[in-house]
């Protein structure tokens, strides 16, 4: 598998977008903490030990597991000039055979919000989905009246298409979503028939 071959790095304009290692720990614990009203209405309810360092250690062992198995891709965002983590984006749930598919989600730092990373993010991490895992839809979807993250997903050249009741607990209770998602060859509305 392409993923477990070589090291997986992705580099931007701005940035270098690479799974979690285990000494990224106090940056990742005091960005969430200090982030936590900006991010807590748009994601599930931390559990009580979502910021230990053992919950941590549990996500990066997760993340190796996952890149080595090519089933996700959960990536930090480093800013090069000062070597900062800006937030994450996460490839998850990617399905082969008839599907080539997978799913985005991501969340940002509440001082680095709007600055354009997490768009040159999503764009990169679309591409290399398309170009180098061969992938051919990638799903993303967000709570109807996240005004920014619908924004951000139109930018990527996601598109709506439809809404799912009751797709994640956010926040404590069930919420539905809107749903976008990227085609490798936007095929939408188009047929062999007629």
């Amino acid at each position: 598998m392409l993923l477990a071959k070589r090291k997986l790095r992705i580099e931007t304009e701005r940035m270098t977008l690479r799974p979690p290692v285990h000494s990224d720990f106090r940056a990742w614990s005091a960005l969430r903490q200090q982030s936590h009203g900006f991010l807590s209405p748009w994601e599930p309810s931390w559990a009580k030990d979502h910021l230990t360092r053992k919950a941590f250690t549990n996500r990066v062992y997760w993340a190796q597991r996952s890149v080595s198995g090519g089933t996700a891709m959960p990536l930090f965002l480093i800013r090069r000039e000062d070597d900062r983590l800006l937030g994450a984006i996460t490839l998850d749930n990617i399905r082969r055979g008839p599907s080539q598919s997978g799913t985005l989600g991501y969340w940002t730092g509440q001082d680095y919000a709007r600055n354009g990373y997490m768009r040159e993010a999503i764009l990169a991490v679309v591409h290399h989905a398309f170009a180098r895992l061969d992938l051919s839809r990638i799903e993303a979807a967000c709570l109807p009246e996240n005004a920014a993250s619908r924004r951000l997903l139109e930018k990527c050249s996601f598109k709506y298409e439809g809404v799912a009741q009751s797709y994640l607990q956010i926040d404590g209770r069930w919420r539905t979503h809107v749903l976008y998602a990227a085609l490798r060859s936007d095929r939408r509305g188009k047929t062999d028939v007629g």
